[in-house]
């Protein structure tokens, strides 16, 4: 299997298990949601690691930010948004953009730790309340 048909099958890995999520979220399934969540993660880190197996020289590749000005740690609204990014990914490697899907998949896996670090802080804050 290529590495473009590899990184494809992470990205839609990474977006079933999105959507399994989001429903998870919808449903206040915490457990569930925190391990679809943790599914997502992991795909998109190996469609990452496959990425930079496909670009070998990554030091020459730009730092790219999420949104640094986005101040919102709503789970829906940023899952929204990792959905989108996922879709574009999927897009990009279809259409041989490679760099373009890194960029997608990299920016989304950002959101994606900064829904699980607020999610660990909620357990934290909940745990020194018992």
């Amino acid at each position: 299997m290529a590495a473009n048909e590899k990184i494809l099958k992470s990205l839609k890995s990474a977006t079933t298990h999105l959507e399994n999520s989001m429903l998870a979220l919808n449903k206040k399934d915490e457990n569930a949601f925190a391990d679809s969540l943790w599914h997502v993660g992991a795909e998109l880190e190996y469609a990452l690691f496959l990425f930079s197996l496909t670009f070998q020289n990554e030091s020459n590749l730009p730092k790219w930010k999420s949104n640094p000005e986005q101040k919102s740690t709503e789970a829906g609204p940023i899952l929204a948004k990792v959905q989108n990014l996922l879709d574009e990914a999927e897009k990009h490697i279809i259409n041989g953009k490679s760099l373009d899907a890194y960029k997608s998949a990299y920016v989304a896996r950002h959101h994606v730790l900064k829904v699980q670090e607020e999610l660990a802080k909620k357990k934290r804050e909940a745990f020194k309340k018992k």
